[in-house]
């Protein structure tokens, strides 16, 4: 009997699980050992909804402000929130320009490294 995601997400009530036996759906193939679930699967399923909204509008936060029914902030916040559980994916924002020259400026990087940093950007 297959179960529902939710309700395997409600049952487990964000306590960690562990996968220990797959089967393949289509054969009488199966795989045992322990195995994690990927960490979208690890999320509440609120915010499993909210980051499929999210995909779902295209990333538009004017869009999600008209689903759910709230501000900007509120939307900014929930979005930083599930962001810092998925924190398997490392994003660096590149230095602003003006960033970028003051740190020669200081001395503190060479022209070799600021020419770089600001060719980067492009």
């Amino acid at each position: 009997m297959t179960k529902d995601w939710q309700e395997l997400t409600r049952l487990t009530q964000g306590k960690p699980i562990v996968i220990e036996r797959v089967r393949l759906a289509d054969s009488y193939i199966a795989i045992e050992g322990d195995f994690e679930l990927p960490p979208l699967a690890r999320l509440k399923t609120e915010d499993q909804v909210f980051a499929a909204a999210f995909l779902r509008c295209h990333g538009s936060i004017k869009q999600m402000e008209q689903y759910f029914g709230v501000s900007y902030p509120t939307i900014k916040n929930r979005l930083n929130k599930i962001g810092e559980m998925l924190d398997f994916v490392k994003i660096e924002s590149a230095p602003a320009p003006d960033e970028t020259l003051d740190l020669l400026e200081q001395g503190d990087i060479s022209i070799e490294e600021a020419i770089k940093r600001l060719s980067d950007r492009e």
